[in-house]
């Protein structure tokens, strides 16, 4: 697995959202952007985080950060778990995990004392001239959008 460090450009990615439009980073250019991946919509820690972010949303957006939330999961499941939890910023499909991958997002995990591969509970802050500024690797779902907050002074 490859780890992205702080100053590369970010892998470029075209993904649908919840709704079946494409989302693309390369449009997202001009605009700071906070991606993070998490293991699977509606389950208790991925919930936490994903509205911890939409709790957030509001001093990101003002601080000039779009977010982006990105799973394996369909776009229909993504739709329920938006609509179940107010969660009200892009949620991207990966089913394939190819995206996960460029980003070191996807690779080998414990899991309950075992090792398994899956998806490593990521998030990335990426400048508005695509580049890398933060990249946190193994994060926690509760407490970590504050964590990401803090570094971001917002």
């Amino acid at each position: 697995m490859t780890r992205l460090e702080p100053g590369t450009p970010a892998p470029d990615f075209t993904l649908v959202d919840q709704d079946g439009a494409d989302v693309s980073l390369t449009d997202l250019r001009g605009q700071q952007v906070v991606v993070f991946f998490y293991p699977a919509a509606m389950t208790p820690g991925c919930t936490k985080e994903a509205c911890d972010f939409r709790d957030s949303l509001a001093p990101l957006h003002a601080a000039g950060y779009t977010v982006l939330g990105i799973s394996r999961d369909e776009p229909a499941k993504l739709r329920e778990f938006r609509e179940r939890d107010a969660l009200t910023y892009p949620l991207l499909s990966d089913p394939d995990h190819a995206v996960h991958a460029a980003y070191g997002a996807w690779g080998e995990k414990m899991n309950y004392g075992k090792v398994v591969e899956g998806v490593i509970r990521s998030t990335f802050v990426i400048d508005a001239d695509g580049v890398i500024a933060h990249a946190l690797y193994n994060v926690k779902a509760t407490g970590h959008v504050a964590r990401v907050r803090s570094l971001l002074g917002v």
